[in-house]
């Protein structure tokens, strides 16, 4: 049995596939939803869950909500007496979701399918990774939670060509993701986000209304004392949940024997989280601009995470798109049933019909360059992407590079993730060194990235003057790969390194055009012409969906020059 886990920064849920659906798994308390929350009691014993999270206000040095934050970061939260990476908070409550799924089952459940916001990078994916290997899983895959979203809803059941827009806006994360699907195959166009905005932002809103109202009663202690805040984030949450169905709130809590209340309403809080609304817009439109598709081709807007239960939300998604977005499975589940459906799909079960997933690499991935500047100057530190981001994966692409001094004797690439035009300003995750010959400027160096669907990338460098070749797989060195995976990898990877001009079937229209060329003079030679250096273009791409559409235009017009090819 595969396990689907929602790994969620407020709540965490699973879900298993049986008798031809998902089906949420309860925990011990008889709940869907496992608050993702740590505690350590007096006596040293660990508490996962709802149990936990009560804890939050009353033993705040000892408790921990909202670790998901803090994934493939070096930050360590201290409970009681001992340290804690995020990844091991975040296994405990991995492990409590395998146990309660092992008691509904009554058999050891050893894999999972673990869900990961779309704009997590590479090291955060690591981090979950681990978080479930030291949880006892096996993680067969890491699936974006718009993805997981997607399936929950039923779109791999739909014959006819669909687009979707995933808003995913959950406890920490904010995700947005454009998919279609057409003939089996789920395609995710494209997908962007805020790591750092989700319903916990909103929550702070309210929490600064009531800081602001009694600045003069709490002063520092508002900002400093960790019990006042762990109060302050309990009457916040309470107050948001409120808002959902009522014009107004009041938070409450006591602190230091002294009672404190404030009415919001409704108006007040949405003008005081007018500046988190802003920012919701500009992942829509990056991802909407990325996938190059208009609003009005979307079939529908579908909501996830359980921030988007907030009226404001709501109201901010309609206005974006003009008409009012699905929210027809309860959005605090979606991601953990569509986990459960991608389990179902790794089980190859019957009662699910073939479908293919695509995803994309939702950061540009490249290395640091030198630029020549037109008064003769150089500058230092600028970031040449290779892989840009929303390509679909897997992918193999390569750039040539050039020596820039005279008798230079090495090339230092350093290998950086993000969207930064300065490497100073994105994330460094490798680096790797190479001698050269020597020689004249502009000396080539071919440089090619190699990513696959789990986020593993590998990089290759070619000097051509000397036929040397270099390679370096970027993993985290906590990342404990087993070698023969890490080999099976890499050998599925090595099939994708082909230039699309090497591929057999562009290499055949091309000679047939080389070909049509020759035999015609004239207005038609020209024109074959044109369409060879189109499809070039094409082909220098290395974008496999501009290559294939070219190839089917190109064929398309040579055999309305000289009919069909009789092959």
């Amino acid at each position: 049995m595969i396990l689907g886990i929602d790994l969620g920064t407020t709540n965490s849920a699973a879900a298993i596939w049986r008798d031809g659906a998902p089906m949420l798994v309860p925990n011990r308390l008889g709940e869907m939803l496992t608050p993702s929350a740590v505690s350590i009691d007096d006596a040293g014993a660990v508490l996962v869950g709802r149990p936990a999270r009560e804890r939050m206000a009353s033993h705040a040095g000892q408790t921990a909500t909202a670790f998901k934050r803090y994934m493939g970061t070096n930050h360590r939260i201290r409970l009681g007496k001992r340290d804690f990476s995020a990844e091991e908070l975040s296994a405990l409550v991995l492990r409590s979701l395998k146990e309660d799924a092992e008691a509904l089952l009554g058999e050891p459940v050893n894999e999972a399918v673990i869900t990961v916001p779309a704009y997590f990078n590479d090291k955060q994916r690591k981090a979950t990774r681990r978080a479930g290997e030291l949880a006892g899983l096996k993680v067969e895959r890491l699936i974006n939670e718009p993805t997981a979203a997607a399936l929950a809803y039923g779109i791999h059941n739909l014959g006819s060509e669909t687009r979707f827009l995933v808003f995913d806006l959950g406890g920490g994360t904010f995700d947005v993701s454009v998919l279609e699907i057409f003939e089996g195959v789920i395609e995710v166009r494209a997908s962007t986000g805020d790591n750092r905005l989700g319903g916990e932002d909103f929550n702070e809103v309210l929490a600064g209304l009531m800081r602001q109202h009694f600045a003069a009663q709490w002063g520092a202690a508002a900002t400093e004392d960790r019990t006042l805040i762990a109060k302050l984030g309990e009457a916040a949450e309470r107050a948001r949940r409120m808002l959902t169905a009522a014009a107004s709130a009041t938070m409450q809590l006591v602190w230091r024997d002294q009672p404190y209340e404030l009415e919001v309403t409704a108006e007040a809080f949405e003008a005081a989280a007018a500046p988190l609304l802003d920012r919701l817009r500009d992942p829509v439109l990056r991802s909407l601009r990325d996938a190059e598709i208009r609003t009005d081709s979307l079939s529908e807007i579908i909501l996830i995470g359980g921030a988007t239960r907030m009226p404001l939300v709501r109201r901010a998604v309609a206005r974006m798109f003009g008409r009012f977005p699905n929210a027809t499975i309860n959005p605090d589940e979606a991601v953990a049933l569509g986990a459960a459906v991608q389990a179902g799909l790794k089980a190859r079960d019957a009662a699910l019909k073939e479908v293919v997933l695509t995803d994309v690499c939702p950061y540009s991935l490249g290395v640091n360059i030198l630029r020549q500047l037109p008064g003769g100057g150089v500058e230092e530190g600028v970031f040449s992407p290779i892989i840009e981001r929303n390509t679909p994966v897997p992918v193999s692409r390569v750039n040539v590079y050039e020596t820039v001094r005279p008798g230079q004797r090495e090339v230092e690439f350093g290998i950086f993730q993000g969207e930064a035009r300065l490497v100073k300003d994105n994330v460094r995750i490798g680096g790797l060194k190479v001698k050269m010959p020597g020689g004249p400027a502009g000396q080539p160096v071919e440089c090619r990235f190699t990513y696959d669907i789990n986020g593993l990338l590998e990089v290759d460098v070619h000097i051509p003057a000397t036929g040397e070749r270099h390679n370096l797989v970027i993993a985290d060195p906590d990342d404990q790969m087993a070698p023969a995976e890490l080999e099976r990898r890499r050998a599925a990877l090595a099939a994708l390194k082909v230039h699309p001009r090497d591929d057999e079937a562009n290499r055949a229209v091309l000679a047939r055009a080389e070909r049509c060329w020759q035999d015609h003079l004239g207005e038609n030679r020209e024109y074959v012409g044109h369409l060879i250096a189109s499809f070039l273009a094409a082909i220098d791409t290395q974008d496999l969906r501009v290559v294939e559409r070219a190839r089917a235009e190109t064929t398309a017009a040579l055999d309305a020059l000289e009919g069909p090819a009789w092959l």
